[in-house]
């Protein structure tokens, strides 16, 4: 007589002998994962645009504007005369003082004739043909801004303030 051995099959809901889970739990933890993922990316991406508008609504500090250049005129302009020999005979230069400090400029009309002594000394010794060329007249107008921040330094002015000087007309003759 065959008997027959019964198998016991596991009541639904519950998980195998194998140690399998159903799919259905499989596709349920795969949804979780994906809806935490779905989630934090969210919150990031909230943190992120509202850390963005926070500083966008922030204050900004402003940096101080800047004072305007202020030019003032070495009038008459300088003549100078070179050696014999030279290729020219004189130099003609108009000069203009640009700085931000109305102080430094006062400084500088009040003091005219010392500035003016010094510059035509300077100019006065140049070599004419160094000067006929573009590098010659950028070291004389760097030489003029030394001495004119020197003389500044002497009249206890602040030096830095003078920040440039330009030729306005440079005629070699």
């Amino acid at each position: 007589m065959a008997t027959k051995t019964a198998v016991a099959t596991p009541p639904p809901g519950s998980e195998a002998v194998t140690g399998e889970a159903p799919p259905n739990s499989r596709k349920k933890l795969l949804l979780s994962i994906l809806g935490l993922v779905v989630l934090v990316s969210g919150v990031a991406g909230g943190w992120y645009f509202w850390q963005r508008s926070q500083a966008a609504a922030a204050p900004k500090e402003k940096t101080p504007a800047r004072a305007p250049l202020i030019y003032l005129a070495l009038e008459p302009p300088f003549v100078a005369n070179f050696e014999e020999g030279q290729p020219a005979r004189f130099l003609q230069i108009d000069v203009r003082v640009a700085s931000r400090s109305v102080e430094t400029i006062e400084l500088i009309r009040a003091n005219e004739p010392l500035l003016r002594n010094d510059l035509l000394l300077l100019y006065g010794a140049q070599d004419a043909g160094a000067l006929g060329r573009r590098e010659g007249k950028e070291k004389l107008r760097a030489e003029s801004l030394e001495t004119i921040r020197r003389i500044v330094k002497d009249l206890q002015g602040d030096p830095k303030s003078v920040e440039s000087v330009l030729f306005a007309s440079f005629v070699m003759q």
